[in-house]
Formats: C-alpha cells, structure tokens, sequence
C-alpha cells in the first residue's frame, strides 16, 4: 500500500490564478454618440420603431463601448467576408497584446506557458488565434492548444474550467486562457430584428487574458471548485445563425426568466458540495449578460445580502464583450486586494443553454 501523500505534497497540486490583464481596442464611443450613428441606419424606419430603438439603447446601462472597427464600418454595409477579415487581423494582434501583458504581470517568460486555450464565438479563423500566438509571443513548439469557439459568454469561465483540469492532472505546469470579443463584427446592417438590435445596444468588443498555475512557487487565488449546469431543451435561447451576411444573433426574450427559474438549482448545490453556503461567498464575479439579466441576478442576490456592483460598472464602461466580460469583472475585484480566506464565486452564461461556475478562495 503507497504512503498517503504528505499535506505539503498536497497542497502542491493546487490550482491557483495569477494574473488577469485585459486589453481594449483602438475605438471607443460613447452611446449618445452611437445613437447618432443608429439615427442614419433606422432612416426610413416607422417612427415608432425608431423611438423604442432609441430607448433600448438609452436604456441599456451601458456608457461606453469598445470597437475594432470605426463606427462608420460598422455601420457601413460590407460582406460576411471582410468583417471577419478585420476581425481576424484585430483579433490577433489584441490576443498577442493582451498575452504579453497578462505575462509580464505574472513575470513569466512565454516559454514557461504549457497550456494556451483562446476563445471567441465572434468570428471564424482556421487556424485559430492559438496558432498565431504560438508564431508571435514565442511559446514553446510542444505547448497544448485548446480553441474554443462555441460557448459564447460562457467560453471565459469555460476557459477556466479546461485550465484547472488539466493543471490538475499536470502538477508544476502553467496556463493561459486569452479571451478576444468582436460583437461589432456581427453586427447585421439589413437585421431590424429585436435580437440585432439587443446585441448592438449591450455588446462591445475586448479581450482578455488569466494565467492559472500547478506550481507551487505561484501566487493567486485558488480554484477550488469548478462545475458546469446544463439547463435542458434550450438551444434555441442564445446563440449565432450563420447566414451568407455572417453571425446573426439569436437572443430568446426568455432568457432572464430561465436564469430566475434555475437560478437556486445553479448556485447552491454547488457550493454546498464545497460546505458553504451563499452567505460565506464574499465576491461575486457574475458575467454581465445585459442590464435585464443583471436586474433579475440582483434581485436575486439582493434577498441574499450581496450585491454585484463591479458587474454593473463593468457593464457600464465596457458593455458585454461576451466571453471576455467576467474576467474583466475578475481582474476589478483582484485589484482590490481581497482578504486570504475569502470566497468568489464565477458564473457565466451561455449557448446551449448553461451556466459555468468556478469558486475562488482568495
């Protein structure tokens, strides 16, 4: 019979995050600005139309948003294939920027990275953005690349989730979850449906990097717990058609009401499985879906005693950059120092319909 392992040996196998970093593009404007640009694209739209897409916007507790792409291409008409030719040329040179930051915070040389998995659902490359890392930052010609494309909002957390199994299979080894957004590039200029419009009022564009390690010689918060919640028969709530025009939105009105229905379902059994119960979770790092999503989140963690104020300033100053947006949420909360001890909780949303959860302790 083997030894039990010493508490030292262990604690070793932990899985902790070291550094966030994010990092923005070259074009921002602020929603009344956008508005003036949404004025010439509804010309010749029913005037009561015009009114409610207005309010959406006014009302979409968003200031300001981020884009690869200056507004009047945006809003200018262009093929499937140009956007993603845009996207594809930002969206590498983003990646890149955002990697070597997140690295120099963790002072990491690239070739110590073992594990690199880039997501977004906001374009199509092949070969992914991992590829092009590889070729650009120099990282090691046997690292393990994971894209992810599919998982939408979600693919952040999810991004997480694939970076502590496999740093816990693989002790002393180093990972990077980059994460890089275009909601812009699939913005659908004939679209006047409500879908197009949501995700034009509440999206942005960004991206973001974690760097998680199993060596014990790093510092960060431990990822203690890690889960994904399928909500069943609900594909059709939240996902892109691929048209000749490009990613066209699909945004179920619903969806608020699903994350209310399941919303105990998806947070309590989690941690209780850990022995804690809502009370003892001191930062909540919630993905911002949108100002209803966040409305209907609040309420719920209102009753409970906790609040979600960075998800809403971040919102607020970034809109919802998909899979980016937690960790932008994560990398606020990080940089105010939480006490050793403390808990947060992760939690993102996305296609199929589900729900990815990670538990920190600080």
């Amino acid at each position: 019979m083997g030894l039990p392992l010493p508490m030292d040996n262990l604690h070793h196998m932990s899985v902790k995050i070291t550094a966030v970093a994010k990092e923005l593009p070259n074009y921002s404007k602020e929603t009344p600005e956008i508005i003036n640009f949404v004025d010439g694209w509804l010309d010749g739209q029913d005037d009561r139309f015009v009114r409610k897409v207005k309010k959406i916007f006014e009302g979409a507790a968003v200031d300001k948003r981020y884009s690869i792409m200056d507004p009047m291409e945006v809003f200018t008409a262009s093929s499937f294939e140009e956007k993603n030719d845009i996207y594809t040329r930002e969206v590498i040179d983003l990646g890149e920027k955002v990697l070597r930051k997140a690295l120099l915070k963790a002072a990491w040389d690239p070739l110590a990275l073992d594990f690199i998995i880039t997501v977004s659902c906001t374009g199509i490359m092949i070969p992914s953005l991992d590829a092009y890392l590889i070729n650009l930052v120099g990282l090691r010609q046997d690292i393990v690349r994971l894209p992810v494309t599919e998982m939408g909002c979600a693919a952040g957390v999810s991004g997480i989730i694939y970076a502590k199994n496999f740093l816990k299979a693989n002790p002393g080894k180093r990972a990077a979850v980059i994460a890089v957004e275009s909601p812009t590039a699939t913005f659908q200029l004939d679209d006047y449906s409500m879908p197009n419009v949501v995700s034009a009022a509440i999206f942005g564009d960004g991206a973001a990097c974690v760097l998680l390690s199993s060596d014990a010689s790093d510092e960060g918060p431990e990822v203690i717990a890690e889960e994904m919640y399928h909500f069943y028969d609900n594909e059709h709530m939240m996902g892109f058609k691929l048209t000749n025009g490009g990613l066209q939105m699909v945004l179920d009105v619903e969806v608020p009401d699903t994350i209310a229905a399941h919303f105990p379902k998806i947070v309590h059994p989690f941690l209780d499985k850990q022995g804690l119960t809502i009370e003892d979770v001191d930062h909540l790092i919630f993905h911002p879906g949108g100002r209803k999503i966040i409305q209907t989140v609040e309420e719920l963690f209102a009753g409970l005693g906790k609040n979600i104020n960075m998800t809403k300033e971040i919102l607020r100053n970034y809109g919802n950059m998909s899979s980016a947006t937690v960790l932008y949420v994560l990398e606020e909360i990080l940089e105010e120092k939480p006490e050793n001890g403390q808990y947060g909780l992760m939690l993102s949303f996305g296609p199929g319909f589900s729900a990815q959860r990670v538990l920190l302790r600080f």
